[in-house]
């Protein structure tokens, strides 16, 4: 039997390798643009700057530190110079690339950081693996610009994976629509006509604002924005104003919305506040032929007829009175079941002579 020289039988301590083998080693060197592996193998690896990273300036010497353990691809056993070629980027590239094909068959929610706005949609990188995200599946709404996302981390699943044509699709319309469709499911849910919510102001037309409650939007009608008269809603409401409302109907999915709260209605106490025989003060709010109204309060407003509003004849009201004018009147009349109100100011007129008389009668009592 002969014997082994000191270099076969070390040569049988050491394992062996193959290309496209994964192997782990522990950094011995780092220059600038190469790292040394002790692989346990009677050459080295050599991973150099490319076969690292993508950034073709990156100092690898700020990226790695020697005595640190990795793992990295055999890309050829002798790269000509006796040493052995190895690849982390490809590795990485690899592994993500299976959690990528793994998302994609479970239907796994990914998240990453968006890394470009691009004209199409949006890139972002998931372990060193791009994932493009068209702009029809950014959101469940029209985007007709990008740039909010630079750098914002976004929610997707991946619905189409073809890594040798480098496609890989996401998709994160279908997940907002999903938490949108549990959150409205919720909201009808627990929502009652008569309940109180609160919600935020989404947009505001000539008819009405649109309140969004968590889930749904609801319709606050200009009827029902208060018990007084409101001519543009847009002077009382602006998008992004948090508003407290009441539930008034629920049809289907469409919602209902007021701000007349029963506890704030004026009839509740307007038979004591303007009963018969009272004098009260008022502003004209609106003019018809047949009189002017004249409001009295928000939410209550009272007739004053043509035929009322002075001693002597009046065709019509726009020939004495102008719309924001203030004026004091007697309560000639009351319906609270109508709620209708009657006013004359003619009836103030009428009662003067007859007080002056009396005070002059009074008077001549006293010297008496």
């Amino acid at each position: 039997m002969s014997e082994l020289s000191f270099d076969q039988m070390l040569e049988g301590t050491l394992k062996t390798i193959s290309t496209g083998e994964v192997v782990t080693g522990k950094v011995i060197s780092v220059k600038e643009d190469e790292i040394v592996l002790n692989i346990g193998y009677k050459a080295d690896g050599i991973i150099s700057r490319n076969e690292y990273t993508n950034n073709p300036n990156a100092d690898l010497r700020e990226l790695v530190q020697e005595g640190d353990e990795m793992e990295a691809k055999v890309l050829k056993v002798n790269d000509g110079e006796g040493q052995v070629q190895l690849s982390y980027k490809r590795l990485q590239a690899e592994k993500a690339s299976k959690v990528l094909e793994e998302a994609f068959e479970n239907k796994t929610v990914l998240k990453a950081k968006v890394t470009q706005v691009l004209t199409g949609g949006l890139s972002v990188v998931v372990d060193d693996t791009r994932v493009f995200i068209p702009a029809s599946l950014v959101s469940d709404v029209y985007e007709k610009n990008l740039d909010k996302y630079a750098d914002q981390e976004v929610e997707f699943v991946i619905i189409e994976f073809n890594p040798k044509r480098r496609r890989i699709i996401g998709d994160c319309k279908q997940l907002i629509v999903a938490k949108k469709q549990k959150m409205r499911d919720e909201l009808f849910a627990r929502l009652e006509v008569g309940q109180t919510v609160e919600g935020t102001v989404k947009n505001v037309t000539d008819f009405g604002a649109f309140i969004d409650l968590g889930g749904a939007d609801g319709l606050l009608h200009i009827s029902e924005m208060s018990w007084g008269r409101v001519d543009n809603p847009r002077k009382l409401f602006k998008s992004g104003d948090v508003v407290t409302v009441l539930v008034k109907d629920i049809d289907g999915k469409k919602i209902a919305l007021s701000m007349k709260f029963p506890e704030k209605n004026p009839w509740v106490t307007a038979a004591d506040k303007y009963a018969v025989g009272r004098i009260v003060t008022g502003k004209v709010a609106r003019m018809t032929d047949f009189g002017a109204f004249v409001e009295l309060e928000p939410g209550v407003d009272a007739l004053l007829h043509v035929s009322q509003i002075a001693k002597e004849h009046v065709d019509k009201p726009a020939d004495v009175l102008t719309i924001g004018q203030e004026v004091t009147a007697k309560v000639v009349d009351f319906d609270e079941e109508a709620k209708k109100i009657s006013l004359s100011i003619k009836a103030i007129l009428n009662d003067a002579p007859q007080e002056q008389e009396e005070a002059v009668e009074a008077e001549t009592t006293e010297e008496e």
